[in-house]
């Protein structure tokens, strides 16, 4: 067994596991005093405190409504094509007599892998091609293509742990592969198909760069209306906006973190 580290080691690893948890969540948080600011700018130090900048990205009048529905309208069908293509993938790549089984997986993830503007590029001539820009159809298509091989990598992970002699079982009891599949397969690795949508839906929700190239004016998207408040005109209520969205990230990681607990315990087990 290895030795635990001495007292002053165990200092400057915590010492250095803080510092770099300031530096990279520092300016995060650094951006949530300006949006309650009362100025008509941004400033620091705020002269002020006032809610005005969140009664204006809630109003029912201005952009950011309707922004924020067509990313949740897009990240939701993004996260449902992604979850289902991804997990068929999965269960195909768990096949052990699969031929090329590793030059498919490294197909299928080769989306999180090419720069993004490629991506856009390349989704944007062969859209226009099939007349699928400015559609939500082919944003939503083209945000899952991007998601989905977050949830083949969950859904293959929960498989390694998958008793596959539980699925014997209910054939030789008679159940259809159909049913075997909703009965027995699906309950033990729904952790991972969880938290493989709730990845592709995040990152359909924080993706702009494909939204700029496919999507069309009705299709702006929240970080594309960021993008665009950010080139035209600066005011706090981007960052209230943005304080919003990191309430909703912390929701979100919670709730990850709790269904990968549930994807580490193994499937079957009695504990």
């Amino acid at each position: 067994m290895s030795s635990p580290m001495s007292s002053p080691t165990r200092v400057f690893h915590y010492a250095f596991c803080c510092a770099m948890m300031v530096f990279l969540v520092g300016p995060i948080l650094a951006v949530i005093p300006i949006s309650f600011s009362s100025a008509g700018f941004l400033s620091y130090p705020i002269p002020g405190l006032s809610l005005q900048w969140y009664e204006k990205v809630l109003a029912a009048s201005g952009p950011w409504l309707p922004a924020l529905r067509n990313s949740l309208i897009v990240g939701t069908g993004a996260m449902a094509l992604a979850t289902l293509l991804g997990t068929l993938a999965a269960l195909g790549l768990a096949r052990n007599d699969l031929p090329g089984r590793s030059f498919l997986l490294g197909l299928l993830i080769a989306p999180m892998v090419v720069p993004v503007v490629i991506s856009g590029v390349a989704m944007y001539f062969l859209f226009a091609r099939i007349g699928l820009t400015a559609s939500y159809a082919g944003l939503i298509l083209a945000h899952a293509v991007l998601g989905a091989p977050f949830v083949v990598i969950t859904v293959t992970a929960t498989l390694r742990n998958f008793d596959t002699t539980l699925v014997r079982a209910a054939y030789s009891l008679g159940a259809s592969p159909v049913r075997a599949f909703f009965t027995v397969t699906l309950p033990l690795i729904l952790p991972g198909v969880l938290s493989g949508g709730l990845f592709a839906f995040i990152f359909s929700f924080d993706e702009v760069v494909v939204a700029l190239f496919i999507g069309g004016p009705e299709q702006r998207t929240l970080p594309r209306q960021m993008f665009d408040g950010i080139r035209d005109t600066i005011d706090p209520s981007i960052l209230a906006m943005s304080t919003l969205l990191v309430g909703v990230t912390v929701v979100f990681m919670v709730l990850l973190t709790r269904l990968g607990r549930g994807t580490g315990s193994k499937p079957g087990s009695n504990a």
